[in-house]
């Protein structure tokens, strides 16, 4: 799992180091006002563009486990960490309840 976090790590801070310049891009490809020469090669260089510098790449992971799938969005944990962490009074302001 170490890995896909590592992997992870390495995408955001692409898209982060990318990001202004993508924008700039979509907006030059989008205007109708530039010439078409212009618009095209801002569009070839849109596409040059690394696959893993778009926003839709980045997969949202577990901070420890690195898991992908139900995440709790406030704590940024997997379902079996937070229940974990919760159980063991781990989390402030959490307890587990019981009636």
């Amino acid at each position: 799992m170490k890995k896909l976090i590592e992997k992870d790590k390495h995408k955001r801070k692409l898209v982060s180091k990318l990001e202004t310049k993508r924008i700039i891009l979509k907006t030059i490809v989008r205007n109708k006002n530039f010439l078409n020469t212009i618009r095209w090669s801002a569009n070839l260089q849109l596409s040059d563009l690394f696959l893993n510098s778009s926003k839709t790449r980045l997969v949202n992971r577990c901070i420890l486990t690195g898991r992908k799938s139900k995440l709790t969005k406030s704590f940024r944990f997997s379902r079996l960490v937070f229940l974990k962490l919760a159980r063991n009074g781990m989390l402030t302001g959490l307890k587990k309840s019981s009636w």
